[in-house]
């Protein structure tokens, strides 16, 4: 029984007392929403840098448990950016009878870079006309390797992402992957192809999961490329999409990979470099016992 103290109030000793409890109890605070709130400040902090980083990517970049994020971000209304468009059908391809190359991909898993390259291009609306980025991505690295941008839809636009992809990488891989669009089924796309002995890959028509990774990457692209009606001119539209593609190739977190994509290639690179080293030192040590 809880007795009044003189002024009729209760001490925190006789209250702590009655409930058969410490008096430091009392004042205890669950440490639980105060670490909730460390690490909403923390997601926070990411989402400002990586705006369309969903809770895996956030995971991933605090090396956090990816359940806790997800809690968390539900908890406290956090959401990545997100916005779609919807792509236009190509005129140019109604009516296109079916390329002869088959899906030369299809069950091939590389296991290096330059083993397939897949190509795609899309639009972006800007001020009520269209501007197409073309890309070309070596499927090992997810690397965008090679990339063009016009406001002219036309074999030229995705030639020379190629011609760029080969200059930049100095190398030819042994697949080239595309869908069945008329600019990649152009004789001079497929001559080039050819020219260099690239085996010639496609998409059955109206198959776009079958050149996924390209369509993924436009999707996420685009998200994360933001707002378009915020830029004023032209050149800085494509100023922001080539910060965009460095942004993508060097720093944002390829959820498959577990890092950005140039810096997955290096670790391979650096993997092969030091098994290399180590069957020569293995050989010259043989030759001299």
């Amino acid at each position: 029984m809880i007795k009044n103290s003189p002024n009729n109030k209760l001490t925190k000793i006789e209250i702590a007392r009655s409930l058969g409890v410490g008096r430091s109890s009392l004042y205890y605070q669950p440490k639980q929403p105060i670490k909730d709130k460390i690490i909403k400040k923390s997601i926070q902090d990411v989402l400002r840098v990586h705006p369309s980083y969903g809770h895996r990517r956030i995971a991933l970049e605090l090396k956090l448990n990816k359940k806790c994020i997800l809690r968390i971000m539900k908890k406290f209304s956090l959401k990545p950016y997100r916005r779609r468009t919807k792509k236009p059908s190509k005129l140019d391809d109604i009516g296109k009878p079916i390329a002869s190359y088959q899906n030369e991909i299809k069950n091939l898993v590389p296991l290096k870079p330059n083993i397939i390259w897949v190509a795609d291009f899309t639009y972006i609306d800007f001020q009520n006309k269209f501007i197409y980025l073309a890309t070309v991505m070596d499927l090992f690295t997810r690397e965008i390797i090679g990339w063009n941008i016009s406001i002219n839809h036309d074999r030229s636009l995705v030639l020379t992402a190629l011609k760029i992809a080969l200059t930049r990488t100095k190398t030819t891989p042994i697949y080239h992957h595309s869908d069945q669009g008329s600019e990649y089924d152009s004789i001079e796309y497929t001559n080039k192809l050819k020219e260099h002995k690239i085996i010639i890959s496609m998409s059955q028509k109206a198959h776009p999961w079958e050149n996924g990774f390209q369509e993924s990457f436009y999707s996420e692209f685009k998200l994360e490329l933001g707002w378009i009606d915020r830029f004023e001119t032209l050149g800085e539209l494509i100023e922001a999409i080539y910060l965009q593609i460095n942004y993508y190739n060097t720093k944002r977190i390829h959820t498959s990979l577990k890092t950005s994509p140039v810096k997955f290639k290096d670790q391979y690179l650096l993997k092969e470099y030091l098994k290399t080293l180590k069957n020569i030192n293995l050989q010259t040590f043989r030759q001299s016992v």
